[in-house]
């Protein structure tokens, strides 16, 4: 492997930059951004826009033309060399004369892993791997998550008052946060591929859990997913109208009466508690790369307990709500200091006039 220069690290820099632009409508592929140079100027570049339509190289390779001759593909994503519903990307570069190839990371889908390269290296292509490689992993969590753990990514999302109450003792909770916060919310939402619920929260508060960004942004609708092991919530409810794809989970003594329109499945309730692992994993055969929770207390702390939480996306407010409001997680023992549970700050800033705090968990509990 060569030493990676200056502009090396400016190139990939540009790739991650185009591949985000696919974070609504890429799921359940990765981001892929590719930049093609000759030297410090850049000939071509493109990202993969669609799942189902041509990658990031296709589109940079076009965009490049007679330039790719000779020239260095920066690609944030191992270049596919299977046939799926678009050729394979390392032929491609092959065929276009690219003669060096730096890659931020290996694709671990088993079709995949290394065979770009392999291909590559194999007709002559220079191949340097691992430039920026956090950042591109960083970016691609669910993607990673779903292929190397077999779950997704879950992100669960709160919003609490100052002195940590999510609503009032009688429930009420419209609205802790500023309208700045709820749109916030809503690009969350569209770049995840599912948005999780429990019956508890469909009951009290009847949401429809869509993504709803301005006109004419493009994204794919997330999954809803309900969790209803007793299967509680009428089929009149909004989450199971036709505004987006509505999955109810189930536990496994239990016979649900959804008719043909709704899709559901059950999972194990050992201890009288649906297996939240189990779920998961079904989530993740279903192709959900990245999980955003929104629900109470309840199902909050048991993801918590369980150590299945990888992101909090948490929404500060500067109201004070009383001791008696509700608490934001629920089922946590922590007697002593030592059982607390740490978060680390991945990111902080101000949205209208809340605090959004992204964190993530120390360790597992």
């Amino acid at each position: 492997m060569s030493e990676f220069t200056a502009n090396d690290h400016a190139m990939m820099a540009r790739a991650l930059q185009l591949a985000e632009r696919g974070a609504f409508t890429t799921k359940p592929n990765p981001m892929v951004g590719c930049v093609i140079a000759q030297g410090e100027r850049i000939v071509g570049e493109g990202w993969h826009m669609r799942a189902g339509e041509a990658h990031a190289e296709a589109h940079a390779l076009l965009n490049a033309g007679a330039a790719a001759m000779g020239a260095t593909a920066y690609v944030t994503l191992e270049p596919c060399a299977h046939q799926g519903r678009t050729p394979p990307c390392a032929n491609a570069l092959v065929a276009a004369g690219v003669t060096r190839v730096v890659a931020a990371s290996r694709d671990p889908y088993v079709q995949v892993s290394g065979e770009g390269f392999r291909k590559l290296t194999a007709s002559g292509v220079i191949v340097d791997i691992g430039l920026m490689e956090a950042a591109a992993r960083e970016l691609n969590r669910g993607f990673f998550s779903r292929i190397e753990r077999g779950r997704p990514w879950v992100r669960i999302k709160l919003a609490m008052s100052l002195d940590g109450r999510t609503a009032l003792a009688s429930g009420e909770s419209k609205w802790i946060t500023s309208e700045a916060a709820r749109a916030d919310v809503q690009r969350w939402r569209a770049r995840s591929a599912a948005i999780l619920t429990a019956s508890g929260t469909v009951l009290a508060d009847d949401p429809m859990l869509t993504a709803r960004l301005p006109a004419g942004e493009e994204f794919i609708a997330p999954l809803r997913v309900v969790l209803d092991s007793r299967a509680r919530v009428a089929t009149t409810a909004r989450v199971f109208d036709d505004s987006a794809p509505t999955l109810a989970v189930n536990a496994v003594d239990i016979v649900p009466d959804y008719g043909d329109e709704i899709a559901a499945y059950s999972v194990p309730r050992p201890n009288g508690r649906l297996d939240l692992g189990a779920m998961l994993a079904q989530l993740g055969q279903r192709g959900i790369n990245e999980l955003q929770v929104e629900a109470g207390a309840t199902l909050a702390g048991a993801l918590f307990t369980a150590g299945l939480v990888d992101e909090l996306l948490l929404y500060v407010a500067p109201v004070l709500l009383g001791d008696r409001g509700r608490p934001l997680l629920g089922g946590l023992d922590v007697s002593t200091m030592s059982d607390r549970l740490g978060l680390t700050v991945i990111d902080s800033r101000q949205v209208g006039v809340d605090l959004r705090l992204l964190l993530r968990p120390m360790r597992a509990r």
